[in-house]
This record gives C-alpha cells, structure tokens and sequence, in this order.
C-alpha cells in the first residue's frame, strides 16, 4: 500500500498531466487494491483518449506510469480506464473465450485468437485455466503475440 503522501503526489500528478492535454476529463481515484491504484476517466471525446483497439489508453497508462515512476519511489501499478472501456473490453474477452473454447471443443481443432495486448491474452489465459477440455498458450513474437486454444486429447 502507497502512503497518504505518495497517493495524493499521484492524484496531482494525474490531474496535472489531463490538464496539460486540454482534454475536458472527469478524474476518479478509487480505492487502491493492494499496489494498484484504478483511476477511472470519464470525458465526452472517449474514442479520442481510448484509440483504435485500446492503444491509446495503453501508451497514455505507460506514459503516465513513466512519469509517476520519477516521482514515487515505492513499486505500484495504475490501472487506467476511460468510460468503462476497459470493463466491457474484459467482458468482451471473457466471452470470446468461453464461445472459442466451446468451439474449440465441439470441432476438436484448435483456434488461434487474432494478435492482443499482453493483459488481453491474460485475460483470455485466466478465463479458460479452469476447463480441462482446453489448453492454452502464447504464441508469435510482440506487436503480433495472439492466443492460441487447444483440445486436450
């Protein structure tokens, strides 16, 4: 857990850097989850902000991690969402897995998932570690990695 002091450099950070867009952006810091802190964004030009396929969003995070990461000394993640795009994307991916698998199962050959994020394949890896009708794995190299799944024989 971040202290008060380190939380709050955050938050100044944070609104400092989304003013400096000129964005008009609604900012909330929810409670932190061990060393995550979830910052939910809210504005009337998400599509700008997100990007095609999430990408800006991702670089906007990593920028922001790179800037905070100068500042706060102790180790912690900022887990960045805008309009809720990331929570539908992660319901989206969940049900991508569960119809893949199933379909993985009912035809027996496997099934590769088109290239995603490294946080999008772990969600696809994490949804589907349970079953044990199907396995999965990463395969390709960086920007192209996908997720390839399985029937277990």
């Amino acid at each position: 857990m971040l202290s008060k002091e380190d939380f709050d450099k955050i938050k100044d950070i944070v609104k400092e850097f989304f003013q400096k867009t000129c964005f008009d952006v609604e900012i909330e810091f929810l409670p932190q989850k061990d060393t995550t802190i979830p910052i939910d964004i809210k504005t009337d030009e998400p599509q700008i902000l997100i990007g095609e396929g999430g990408q800006t969003l991702v670089e906007i995070q990593h920028l922001l991690k790179a800037i905070l990461k100068r500042k706060i000394k102790q180790d912690f993640y900022i887990d960045l969402d805008i309009d809720d795009y990331k929570k539908k994307k992660i319901e989206y991916l969940k049900d991508l897995a569960k119809s893949s698998a199933d379909e993985v199962v009912l035809a027996k050959n496997e099934k590769i998932l088109p290239p995603m994020f490294a946080y999008e394949r772990r969600i696809i890896h994490l949804e589907l570690a349970e079953r044990k009708d199907v396995i999965t794995e990463s395969i390709d190299r960086e920007p192209e990695r996908k997720v390839l799944i399985k029937p277990c024989v």
